[in-house]
């Protein structure tokens, strides 16, 4: 009777043990799924930090522009309503889940610098607006800002592969369909990206 007491009680023990490596290894998982969600979030907030930081200097540089008579109201026109319909998006963390809304953005933003490279590429005959000061120190602003963009692009691409093989990894992806973990969206270079500009004088 003692020897079926003993061998009852360490397949219980046993079993508890499983039991309990199994509940702190689920803990865990999950909470390194929550950890790399978060770390997405927070490299998409530096995204649009940084869309926002052009978004601001664009009515100053266009501002300036504008001060040249003979400049082209075309170009103008476009950089402005292409920052107006980037404004008008609403754009929300849940944008990461959800990837036509996520190309929606990438689209919207890809106009936006298509205009404001157009803009630069047009100032090139224009002497005097090149020499003045306000616009020398808005370029430089403009052009340190899309380095920034694309810096922060990488570094949430990164994230986002951190956290995407994650997910799918074995037994994580367990987890991760249990609790809703979900693919998240990379930037991807724009249509057209790989043909150079063509600049005309």
């Amino acid at each position: 009777m003692k020897k079926g007491m003993i061998v009852g009680c360490s397949v219980a023990g046993g079993i508890l043990l499983i039991v309990a490596i199994l509940v702190i290894w689920g803990i865990n998982s999950y909470n390194n799924l929550v950890t790399l969600n978060e770390t997405v979030n927070q490299s998409w907030s530096q995204v649009e930090n940084q869309y926002q930081r052009r978004a601001d200097l664009i009515p100053n540089l266009v501002n300036t522009v504008k001060g040249y008579a003979n400049f082209e109201r075309g170009v103008l026109t476009d950089v402005t309503e292409a920052r107006a319909k980037v404004s008008q998006m609403t754009v929300t963390k849940d944008i990461l889940d959800d990837p036509q809304a996520f190309q929606k953005f990438q689209s919207m933003q890809g106009q936006l610098s298509g205009a404001l490279s157009r803009l630069l590429v047009t100032v090139e005959n224009y002497p005097d607006l090149k020499a003045n000061e306000n616009f020398l120190q808005l370029q430089a602003q403009l052009e340190g800002t899309e380095n920034r963009i694309a810096v922060e692009r990488r570094k949430f691409n990164e994230t986002v592969q951190s956290y995407n093989t994650s997910i799918k990894r074995f037994p994580n992806s367990i987890f991760a369909s249990l609790f809703g973990f979900k693919d998240k969206q990379y930037f991807k270079a724009t249509t057209g990206a790989e043909t150079p500009p063509k600049v005309e004088f």
